[in-house]
């Protein structure tokens, strides 16, 4: 019967009857059995703080440690994180908020689950790991390796633009230290409209001959910018205010100016190479952002280029991701087989029985390596010349591996469509490498739920 007024609301809805809040219990109970996660956390949480028992409450351990979860299952920014944790019954009881408490802010939830350190992370998957090895879900005794890469959240490394960003950054910081300081006597001419009409005349010409003139402008402006902004850094060093306050103030200007002045020099350089004198400079060498310097420039299957840091996964039978190598450059996969080989020994104590990689990783050398540490089976995707009665012990055991190792792609694309990790889009190689991590946590604690529940 339909009514004109809604009856009195209860006082609090006690549960929920949904798949998904369910699956949010199993991981509460999880994490509840291994308490030594919150200790973890707590220690990154109160590195800096000499007396941790006083000052005002913020949140707890075990809240960072949901919150983080939450974020990354979600895919929610920081804002959007401080309102569905107030607003969701089933979030509320997750992240242990009760009825009365207002929640955490965006600021708040940023600062504590960005303290949260990649090793941090890094040990709490193994402590998952441990608990899936009690409930026999996954003992590490059948592996999966591959590589993928995750994006950092920068635009296209145009030289054009990345002498754009120098300036303009540049020149908001000078036009800050010198409102700030003002009886410093800081000179500055602001170009960033004339470096911003150069950028666009690059972007828009017809041919390379017609784009040196405006580089050549966009370079001489770039240079006069950073001249300003030396200056202003060596000014804001030498400065002695009475006020205490101030002094730090001017310092951490200084030091941040220091740092932009020279990434911008390096781009410069590599612009006048490229550009001005025809060469060709190496990945090694060049900026590709002035916001994320830590990205690596990886070039894939001589075809696609991508733009962040190679990520190494090893994943289980169970599909949960057992181990992760955050890679440093654009190393071959043929040299990273021994190094995955290896953690998998750390990790569980002993070297898995069956092992299956992508072609990529395949070389004699390796084959020998992993077979002398105790490995039964070997599996490269793709064979590179080696045989595979060299391999696996039968021909049988060989397909069952290969077709066992193609699940890894699926598991690296469910973690890039709903944990995030296509792209990272926390500022720093420090966060770069937590955001992934916390990736991982995520959807390895999903898994294991799901495992439970099954």
């Amino acid at each position: 019967m339909r009514k004109k007024h809604q009856k009195q609301m209860s006082i609090m809805i006690t549960s929920v009857d949904h798949p998904h809040a369910e699956e949010l219990e199993h991981i509460s109970r999880i994490l509840d059995r291994n308490p030594i996660i919150y200790e973890m956390a707590l220690q990154d949480l109160t590195v800096n703080v000499s007396n941790p028992g006083t000052g005002a409450e913020g949140m707890t351990a075990e809240q960072v440690v949901r919150a983080a979860i939450i974020k990354q299952m979600e895919e929610y920014s920081y804002e959007n994180l401080a309102f569905h944790i107030v607003d969701s019954i089933c979030y509320r009881q997750f992240c242990r908020i009760g009825i009365g408490d207002k929640g955490f802010g965006k600021s708040a939830l940023c600062s504590n689950i960005k303290a949260l350190s990649p090793e941090t992370w890094e040990g709490i998957n193994r402590v998952i790991l441990g608990d899936a090895e009690d409930k026999d879900i996954e003992k590490g005794r059948e592996v999966r390796i591959d590589c993928t890469v995750v994006s950092s959240n920068i635009h296209d490394p145009l030289d054009s633009n990345l002498l754009w960003d120098s300036v303009r950054v540049l020149a908001r910081m000078v036009d800050q230290a010198k409102s700030r300081f003002d009886d410093l006597g800081i000179q500055f001419t602001d170009h960033t409209r004339r470096a911003k009409r150069r950028m666009l005349a690059i972007l828009n010409a017809k041919s390379e001959k017609a784009r040196k003139k405006p580089y050549a402008d966009l370079i001489k402006v770039t240079r006069k910018t950073v001249g300003y902004a030396q200056s202003a850094a060596s000014l804001l060093e030498g400065y002695v205010p009475t006020n205490a306050a101030l002094m730090t103030t001017a310092q951490a200007m200084a030091e941040e100016l220091k740092k932009y002045i020279e990434l911008a020099w390096r781009v410069i350089e590599q612009t006048e190479r490229r550009v001005i004198h025809d060469e060709s400079v190496p990945a090694s060498e060049k900026v590709v952002s002035i916001f994320e310097p830590h990205t690596d420039i990886i070039v894939k299957d001589r075809r696609e280029t991508h733009y962040g840091h190679k990520i190494c996964l090893t994943g289980g039978a169970s599909n949960l991701i057992v181990d992760c190598v955050i890679v440093d450059g654009n190393p071959a996969d043929s040299t990273l087989t021994g190094q995955m080989i290896d953690r998998q020994n750390d990790i569980y104590g002993r070297y898995p029985l069956k092992v299956a990689l992508d072609g990529g990783f395949a070389s004699k050398k390796n084959l020998e390596s992993v077979k002398g540490k105790g490995v039964k089976d070997v599996c490269f995707s793709k064979k590179r010349g080696l045989e595979v009665e060299d391999m696996c012990r039968s021909e049988w055991v060989y397909k069952r591996l290969r077709r066992f190792r193609a699940g890894v792609e699926s598991g690296i694309s469910w973690l890039k469509r709903c944990f995030g990790l296509s792209r990272c889009i926390w500022k720093g190689f420090r966060s770069f490498k937590s955001y992934v991590w916390a990736s991982i946590v995520s959807a390895n604690l999903l898994t294991l739920a799901r495992k439970e529940m099954a």
